[in-house]
């Protein structure tokens, strides 16, 4: 009812209007405000710190695989470097693949106690929302991604016991195979809802038994049915390139911690003594195989410490998040005298275990899962029971050793049935003359280096190898 002139004087009439128009918004929008985080904390509990470091941790866990490839590639003859790496960079390709339409599914969702279901086929149901069985604080779909990279290095690893002398198209279907018919059976057995492992109490912070036990053995069925690698014709077998297995060796030990500290899935305090165990077992294991061979053979290798590094990293894996620093050095010690051991064996059983995959990760694995259940503590994860030297008795050591048992039986057991079904149709096995000029050339028609020593030179290539080769051998010879 008030005036036009009096209703808009700027200086009287509109001034108490407007106050309560603003405290009015004001209001509406804290309430908006406070409405929305309650949202965040109650509905969805996401954690953006636990987000973001499961991202990195999974981005740490993928760099590990071409860490692999420089790992392996060093120690072959420089004729079979690309092959060598090739393994590893395929394994990204076709185990992300397999994960996504089915193997995350049937390794993850709800299922038997050996296997999982077709529930998330296709990465049905796997988004932004957390699941609560695996990761309360982390949004499904990044748990799945982080769980993708350890399903691809496992199979990885295999490659390195059959260097030099196993068809490509073979190893590919035999990757693809393997990571189905054992990987994931045994990754939903220790770590799935529902699994027959998980059930029993066995312990495996980030995949001794399910990675390393796994691929170690299977990766001992493979090289004896492959045989050993020709060595008829007077060549040096010895690494062409440390230096390479030296960066390989670095990546590996920075993208481990992503491996075991990722696995509390959380940045928390478990991830921080997860990340102490794992260097410090890595960095005992390396001074103690530099001792070993500095006793035995009165001088340390670079390989030598590199083997250490990644024997001290494997037997750490399933105990870091459940041991104490003093323990984690104790497993990193021990294990250089047990794989040192192992490797060993090797000419005494006439196996070619090429790059010493079974004495460093089956071995050295078995080690690491056993130790779990002496020096587990629930001190540092409630989640645990204590070991033998905790005052836990044999309980979980029992535990432990009947998942070694499995992993073991899993492995070799579902290697016999793919190794033998494609050694009777397509081959494992490359010929003598395409072994003998080198993998790169006879699987790929490439060479990773210019030079004699590439086996461009040889003319020992297979007929339609040599003329698939040729273009390429042309230019190798032009540019010497």
């Amino acid at each position: 009812g008030a005036s036009p002139s009096h209703g808009a004087s700027p200086s009287h009439g509109a001034s108490p209007s407007r106050a309560r128009t603003t405290v009015f918004l004001c209001t509406l929008l804290i309430s908006a405000c406070s409405s929305a985080i309650g949202q965040t904390e109650v509905g969805s509990k996401l954690d953006t710190g636990d987000t973001a470091w499961l991202l990195a941790s999974a981005s740490l866990v993928l760099l590990m695989t071409p860490g692999l490839a420089m790992f392996y590639a060093g120690m072959v003859r420089s004729k079979n470097v690309l092959n060598t790496m090739m393994h590893s960079f395929a394994a990204i390709a076709l185990i992300s693949i397999i994960w996504a339409l089915c193997g995350y599914s049937l390794a993850f969702a709800p299922g038997s106690g050996v296997l999982g279901s077709l529930a998330w086929l296709g990465l049905s149901g796997v988004g932004a929302e957390p699941n609560p069985t695996y990761s309360a604080t982390v949004p499904h779909s990044v748990f799945m991604v982080y769980q993708m990279m350890f399903a691809i290095i496992t199979p990885a690893l295999i490659s390195g016991a059959i260097a030099d002398r196993m068809k490509f198209s073979s190893y590919v279907i035999f990757i693809g195979a393997w990571s189905l018919l054992v990987y994931v059976p045994l990754a939903h057995m220790v770590w799935g809802d529902g699994g027959f492992l998980r059930n029993m109490g066995a312990l495996d912070f980030a995949g001794g038994t399910v990675v390393h036990i796994s691929s170690g053995v299977s990766a001992l069925v493979l090289a004896i049915l492959l045989g050993r690698r020709d060595k008829s014709v007077v060549e040096d077998m010895r690494p062409h390139n440390l230096p390479m297995t030296l960066v390989g060796t670095g990546l590996l030990w920075f993208g481990w911690f992503g491996f075991n500290a990722g696995s509390a899935i959380g940045s928390n305090g478990l991830a921080g003594s997860a990340f102490v165990a794992t260097h410090l077992a890595a960095a005992a294991a390396a001074l103690t195989w530099m001792a070993i061979e500095w006793a035995m053979y009165r001088r340390p290798t670079a390989l030598g410490l590199a083997t250490g590094a990644v024997a001290g990293l494997v037997a750490v894996t399933p105990a870091a998040g459940f041991v104490a620093p003093g323990a984690a050095l104790v497993i990193g010690a021990l294990v250089s005298f047990v794989s040192f051991a192992a490797l060993r064996l090797k000419e005494r059983f006439r196996y070619d275990d090429a790059l010493d995959v079974f004495g460093v990760h089956g071995v050295g694995g078995a080690w690491g899962a056993l130790a779990t259940g002496l020096f587990a503590s629930a001190a540092i994860n409630p989640a645990a029971a204590n070991g033998l030297f905790m005052g836990g008795g044999a309980a979980l050591l029992l535990k432990q050793l009947s998942g070694v048992a499995i992993a073991v039986a899993l492995g070799v057991v579902g290697t016999l049935v793919i190794a033998l079904s494609l050694k009777a149709t397509i081959g494992l096995r490359v010929s003598a003359a395409d072994e003998e000029a080198g993998l790169d050339l006879s699987q790929h028609g490439e060479a990773g280096y210019a030079g004699p020593s590439t086996g461009s030179e040889n003319g020992l290539l297979a007929p339609d190898v040599a003329a698939s080769a040729e273009p390429y051998s042309k230019e190798v010879r032009s540019a010497q």
